[in-house]
């Protein structure tokens, strides 16, 4: 089976990980420090704080700023749902707006219409490892005098212009699960260049505590272990390589795959770098197999698939709990049409053009 994603830990990456637990010292301690460090570096930014996952980071950034409860925050609904619950996390409400049809993306040209005078932040998704439209999104924050906090998630490494994304809002969130483009297995990160925020987080995440005993602040345990941070320093010295895999096979399955006029692939930008933590495709009306069944085939043939997302997280059953009652017909459209494909780097030359054949065949077949 050739599987839609795959963890890719190397020899450097256990033997990081064997000294920490040879040492003794598990715990956040110096190699939380070491990775925080080398990771804002590599963002380009003042700060990177460590966290437990994603979530945790995305909810840390949020109540770092003050948003809670009375606030809203502008958001996607094609996403995980992390990117919205960690806003309810706060008390404040997440304010969903639709898609564009290319990109999978918030669509800047919907979101005035959205704000209202409790909107406090936009949190736009970089989904798939391709940037979000910030340059506009940020326009509009800056007009109304709202907070932009990233949700980076799935863009480790990924540029707008040349800055890296989770650089280029008040603040920029990480996931290191499993399925990402570098992991630690569960673990996040916080990136700013506001040291407000920075001093916030870091009370927020280990029970309010400056000092050993000393609380200042309610705050929680979100911290990320060292075990955690050693797998992280590795994986980070090899993030760029295994990008630059991830990229190769797209753009061969590009190549090939827009050669059949009823699926679209993912838009290229050249003032963005899209670093694709997942390659999806929308299957249109047209293609012979319903997107179902072009899964069954994939499954049939050994290769692995993914939808994300099948459910839109305005419609999934806790939203709908809370009232919600909205409309966003892109987002619902392509909630119904997106696929994603093995492109990650233990997908192999062999594999893009096996993946390809069996496009093909499926392209003749019908459900």
């Amino acid at each position: 089976m050739i599987n839609v994603s795959r963890p890719y830990i190397g020899i450097k990456e256990k033997k990081a990980v064997l000294e920490v637990l040879t040492s003794g010292n598990l715990a956040q301690g110096e190699k939380v420090e070491e990775f925080e460090i080398n990771f804002a570096k590599y963002i380009g930014t003042k700060f990177a704080i460590a966290t437990s996952n994603g979530t945790t980071a995305l909810f840390l950034a949020l109540s770092a700023l003050g948003i809670g409860k009375g606030d809203e925050v502008i958001t996607t609904s094609f996403s995980f749902i992390a990117s919205a619950n960690a806003i309810l996390f706060t008390g404040a409400k997440p304010v969903f707006v639709d898609i564009e049809s290319d990109s999978f993306n918030l669509n800047p040209s919907l979101i005035e219409k959205k704000i209202s005078k409790k909107t406090k932040a936009i949190l736009p998704v970089h989904l798939y490892g391709l940037p979000a439209n910030m340059k506009e999104i940020k326009k509009i924050a800056k007009k109304h005098n709202l907070f932009v906090i990233e949700d980076a998630c799935q863009a480790h490494g990924a540029t707008i212009d040349g800055k890296k994304a989770g650089s280029i809002g008040i603040a920029g969130c990480f996931s290191f699960y499993a399925t990402k483009n570098m992991t630690t297995g569960e673990g996040g990160m916080i990136t700013t260049n506001n040291p407000g925020i920075a001093k916030k987080v870091k009370l927020l995440r280990q029970h309010g505590m400056e000092k050993r005993y000393h609380h200042k602040i309610l705050g929680y345990n979100f911290r990320m272990m060292d075990i955690t941070a050693a797998l992280g320093i590795e994986q980070l010295k090899l993030l760029d390589e295994r990008n630059k895999i991830r990229q190769s096979n797209a753009a061969f399955l590009t190549k090939e795959l827009s050669k059949i006029g009823n699926i679209q692939t993912p838009k290229f930008d050249k003032t963005l770098t899209h670093v694709f933590n997942q390659y999806t495709i929308r299957v249109k009306k047209d293609f012979p197999l319903s997107r179902n069944g072009l899964i069954r085939f994939f499954a049939s043939n050994g290769i692995g698939t993914g939808i994300y997302y099948p459910i839109p997280i305005h419609k999934q059953q806790v939203y709908k709990n809370l009232g919600y009652r909205i409309r966003l017909p892109v987002t619902e459209k392509l909630s119904k049409e997106v696929v994603s494909l093995p492109i990650h780097p233990q997908v192999t030359k062999a594999n893009l053009r096996r993946i390809v054949q069996i496009f093909l065949k499926a392209n003749k077949k019908s459900d």
